[in-house]
């Protein structure tokens, strides 16, 4: 058992802990969890506000920064994956699960209930993407790309283990390895379970609305449970064939789903309105970047409840994930340049997300606002299949989505054990197997547990309580990277002046 370290004992007993006590007493733990949720959201809204900027700017800088040119790996090393293949795993990792959740409900939801001003009108409409773009966008992925780097460049440039308090050797020391450590690491591993078990309740809610759409299976708990254990066994089994394999294939897999899902909606709903809407919401979120970023209401409790239960409910999310989407986009992005890692992971995914809420959110706004139906007020999970109905190939589009679903969960699942797996096993690149199961087991039943404990709610109090601790360690990383890459600035400077 040398093979795992103390931080997978300490994990497993308070993650045991955690899972026995939504089993013996969900409705305690629903009402300190809401207790929680109210005292962080009013309390600490705008810290989250003012971390995720941070890391957009941090990120922003990086690119036009003189470490640009820096490699994530030996000078000499070359990317390990294609770039189709790099991007394909980026999505599948990132945030594949929540775009076919939020895809239309985000959107319509904001045009019925906006930030700013009346529902239900034009203006609404270009309101509710320009936020569900910030929530998808340029923030989320500056999180990631911040970490990613940091991890990327400890793990294969300084060749140390790709633990995150390894990171921060730089500003602690030698007590990076100690007590310190250990809780980070531990810190990140709770994260992690929290962020990727909402994602995990998430779909496991939108395969049964599907299923009960086209079958007359019922919408309930009891077959969500059924859903979540045979994925979990699908994952498992895909953890089993290494990142090589199971989540290289299935990642390469959901982005030829996703493709194919997008461009049929596309062509087949509104797609002059769709392009239109695109484009002006586009200028207008680049626009409006800086203000909605750091936008909060101390004036207006509805509008500040607003804020509260969606942008930094986001941001908590993306910082839980962290972790896991960090760890997991470092590991295959050895080879990378600071700069071209840089710009591919903020922008790129960025673009995408946006056109695909314009694309899926603009069809249910379209509907709503243009032929008068009621998208805004099916429930998160069924407002996608509702749309579904009113367009032709109503039931291929619902048997793909459900395939989608089902392999971006299996991958985010896979990709989690994997990032579990390697917190726990002193950062090695390849986790026994035995442990990527029983993480897989504790990510089920994690999920399982926040669905007994409250739903979506209780995902979302889950996510912003694990986030907050985790914050300041992100942000110490940003600063230990930084003091390692001026130091790497100085010795190639002094070579270069030693040589001349």
């Amino acid at each position: 058992m040398k093979k795992v370290s103390k931080v997978f004992w300490i994990s497993i007993v308070l993650a045991t802990l955690f899972v026995g006590w939504g089993v013996i007493a969900p409705n305690r733990l629903e009402v300190v969890m809401n207790k929680a949720n109210v005292f962080f959201l009013s309390n600490f809204g705008w810290f989250y506000q003012l971390a995720a900027t941070f890391f957009l700017l941090f990120a922003i800088f990086l690119i036009f920064s003189k470490y640009g040119k820096i490699k994530l790996g030996a000078d000499h090393d070359e990317p390990e994956f294609k770039r189709s293949t790099w991007f394909a795993m980026l999505f599948s990792a990132g945030m594949g699960i929540g775009l076919l959740f939020f895809g239309v409900s985000e959107p319509v939801s904001h045009f019925a209930n906006p930030p700013i001003g009346e529902g239900g009108t034009g203006e609404a409409a270009k309101i509710a993407l320009r936020y569900t773009y910030l929530h998808w966008g340029f923030h989320a992925w500056a999180i990631y790309a911040v970490i990613a780097l940091v991890l990327a460049y400890y793990k294969f440039r300084k060749q140390l283990p790709g633990l995150m308090s390894i990171t921060l050797t730089p500003l602690l020391g030698s007590r990076a390895s100690g007590a310190i450590g250990t809780v980070v690491d531990v810190i990140a591993v709770f994260a992690t379970i929290f962020g990727v078990a909402a994602s995990l309740g998430l779909g496991a809610a939108q395969i049964n609305s599907g299923l009960s759409y086209i079958s007359n299976i019922p919408n309930n708990f009891t077959v969500q449970l059924i859903i979540i254990s045979v994925v979990t066994v699908l994952f498992i089994i895909s953890a089993s064939t290494g990142i090589q394999k199971g989540i290289r294939y299935l990642s390469n897999a959901n982005m030829i789903l996703a493709v194919v899902l997008l461009i049929v909606f596309l062509f087949i709903g509104p797609t002059g309105f769709l392009l239109d809407l695109f484009t002006t919401t586009l200028g207008s979120y680049i626009q409006n970047l800086p203000s909605m970023g750091l936008r909060l209401a101390p004036f207006n409790e509805d509008k500040a409840s607003w804020i509260q239960g969606w942008t930094i409910f986001y941001w908590a999310w993306w910082i839980a994930w962290a972790p896991f989407v960090g760890t997991f986009i470092a590991r295959v992005s050895k080879g990378r340049t600071v700069r071209e890692f840089m710009i591919a992971v903020l922008v790129i995914p960025t673009l995408v997300c946006a056109f695909w809420f314009a694309v899926f959110g603009g069809t249910g706004i379209y509907f709503e606002f243009f032929e008068g139906l009621n998208v805004s007020e099916q429930s998160l999970e069924t407002v996608l299949f509702f749309v579904y109905q009113q367009l032709p190939l109503t039931g291929l589009l619902i048997i793909v989505t459900l395939m989608l679903i089902t392999t971006f969960f299996v991958t985010s699942a896979d990709s989690a054990t994997f990032v579990l797996g390697m917190q726990t096993a002193h950062g090695s690149l390849n986790p026994p197997l035995f442990v990527k199961v029983v993480w897989g087991i504790y990510l089920s039943a994690s999920a399982i547990v926040l669905m007994l404990s409250g739903g979506l709610g209780a995902m979302q109090t889950a996510i912003i309580v694990s986030a907050f601790p985790l914050t300041f360690v992100l942000i110490a990383m940003s600063f230990s990277i930084l003091k390692d890459f001026n130091e790497e600035i100085k010795v190639k400077k002094l070579k270069s002046n030693t040589s001349k």
